[in-house]
């Protein structure tokens, strides 16, 4: 068997898995699927292309899920996602070497592990402290610009920075979230297409699969929490992943 056809069947369970795990959570799951990427040895140039694609898909149904469920805020949605688009855009643009793009993208599944474990447990809070625009705008233009450059939707930072500050609760910040990661996707992937790139030939599959999950996921939770558990194991996951990213070279 050839590597790319153990890296188109390796993948497949991988990431049904992450999409059905991360949406349920709001997430489009580029983070997870990165790190299955990276694990299996993909080079870094298709990666993110990739990873932006599967979160279209899958963030799509999460935003549909969570819409019904009532779990969204167009005030705390619009001033993000307008800031992000062009910042995602032009981080899509640019193209980081290899030797800087792993450990950035290591970093930022260690961070998102982080998340993983220090809200697994947590329950939701009623407590909601109002935001002004500006620093909506802000961090919009910010997260905007991270997710366009490495092939995240920006969810993995957004949701612990809402629930840190209590901008919504839980339910709602992970509507927000899919269409944060929605809009970031598009325009990223928009910038990265605008140049000579080539997708794997394993993406239709890898679509296919994720669109399962991802609808699954989101149907369980635009409706439940999260199981905890499975949230610490994604996260020992995007530990192993991220390790490897910041020391292959």
């Amino acid at each position: 068997m050839s590597v790319v056809q153990t890296e188109l069947l390796t993948l497949i369970p991988l990431i049904f898995f992450a999409a059905l795990l991360f949406s349920s959570v709001g997430h489009g799951g580029a983070s997870a699927y990165l790190a299955a990427m990276a694990l299996v040895g993909m080079a870094p140039a298709q990666m993110r292309p990739a990873a932006l694609v599967l979160n279209v898909f899958v963030a799509s149904i999460a935003v549909y899920k969570f819409y019904r469920a009532g779990a969204f805020s167009w005030a705390l949605f619009l001033p993000l996602g307008l800031a992000a688009i062009p910042t995602a855009f032009i981080g899509g643009v640019l193209s980081l070497p290899s030797h800087i793009y792993k450990p950035i993208l290591g970093a930022v599944l260690l961070i998102a592990a982080w998340h993983l474990f220090s809200r697994a447990k947590r329950l939701d809070n009623e407590i909601i402290n109002q935001v002004s625009k500006p620093i909506l705008l802000g961090v919009g233009a910010l997260l905007g610009l991270l997710s366009g450059l490495t092939g995240i939707g920006g969810g993995i930072f957004l949701s612990p920075l809402l629930l840190v500050f209590k901008w919504e609760k839980t339910k709602v910040i992970s509507g927000v979230a899919a269409a944060f990661i929605l809009v970031n996707s598009i325009a990223g992937l928009t910038g990265v297409l605008m140049k000579s790139t080539t997708l794997p030939s394993g993406l239709p599959y890898w679509v296919m699969a994720a669109v399962l999950g991802g609808y699954i996921g989101a149907e369980y939770g635009s409706k439940r929490l999260a199981n905890p558990t499975i949230r610490s194991l994604l996260a020992c996951i995007l530990v192993l992943a991220g390790t490897k990213m910041l020391f292959s070279g």
